[in-house]
């Protein structure tokens, strides 16, 4: 998009201009034109689409427009007005605008750290919302409560022209992805992909590179991503937090994750290095049997 999203904690004064609303059912969304080209709804409030919210939060603006986020009740309490539906969250990539994508996971973060968040974890007092910052303060003991986020590293180990793809008891039969955990207190991210590694597979690793990084709002984490290159060790699960595991050819993946996440993301990157490798050498082997011999 255009113009950048600008977060803000201060709520503009009302008005009967359209508003940006990210209106969530759980992880369900209200999307206008659900059956052509999915869009945020644009309203000036609430009422206008006959939704009574259990909670309501001002995000900032985008396009210079103030955007909102709220929850509502379950979906057998609530009608969708005409021409909007809800639809699962991890289902809209590549229907509507990564940006917009983003602050849906930011919308529904917020969401869901709120509704987790109303009383004080030291002495029980009601929370009251702070208007400078985003965070909740106990009047009481003046204990702040901030939005909670989870960092967790998530890896593709390389070994000649294969991948480490591993199984877990979540995925649903012949699904496999990379290797993923969460950070320890003490550890840094790059101890975090050895240590979730060598547990999870029994494979150690080596050239631990950072690849880049991705909000993971279910509920809430940071994804952060690396490649890794093998180092030793054979493959060995525990059965529990991985069923199976295995090497495989960049031409040979199994069923792997959606566009939606970090991990097709690193996946992809890995079968484009092999294939554009594969045509380079193809190319040079080709040059080289038409190239005359001197002799």
């Amino acid at each position: 998009m255009k113009n950048q999203f600008i977060p803000s904690t201060e709520q503009p004064v009302k008005t009967m201009e359209p508003a940006w609303r990210f209106i969530f059912s759980r992880y369900k969304l209200l999307i206008a034109s659900p059956d052509s080209a999915p869009s945020i709804p644009l309203f000036p409030d609430l009422e206008t689409l006959g939704i009574s919210p259990l909670e309501e939060i001002y995000l900032g603006t985008l396009e210079g427009k103030p955007c909102y986020a709220a929850a509502v009740a379950d979906l057998d309490q609530v009608e969708p007005p005409p021409e909007t539906a809800f639809q699962d969250l991890r289902l809209l990539y590549g229907r509507i605008d990564q940006e917009l994508l983003y602050l849906c996971f930011r919308a529904i973060h917020l969401l869901d750290w709120s509704q987790k968040t109303k009383f004080c974890k030291k002495c029980g007092r009601e929370l009251i919302v702070q208007e400078a910052e985003r965070a909740k303060k106990c009047p009481d003991c003046g204990h702040q409560s901030f939005p909670r986020i989870s960092p967790a590293v998530i890896v593709l180990v390389e070994r000649d022209n294969t991948c480490l793809l591993a199984r877990s008891p979540r995925f649903q039969d012949g699904f496999y992805s990379v290797l993923a955990g969460f950070a320890e207190p003490g550890e840094t991210l790059e101890e975090t992909v050895a240590r979730e590694v060598l547990e999870e597979t029994g494979i150690e690793v080596k050239e631990v590179r950072y690849f880049g990084s991705q909000p993971w709002p279910f509920p809430d984490s940071l994804m952060i991503g690396f490649t890794a290159q093998y180092a030793g060790g054979e493959i060995k699960v525990d059965g529990t937090e991985i069923l199976e595991a295995g090497w495989f050819p960049y031409d040979q993946l199994p069923k792997i994750p959606g566009r939606i996440s970090i991990a097709r993301r690193l996946i992809d990157w890995f079968v484009n290095k092999h294939q554009n490798q594969e045509e380079q050498d193809g190319e040079a082997t080709t040059l080289e049997s038409n190239t005359p011999s001197l002799q």
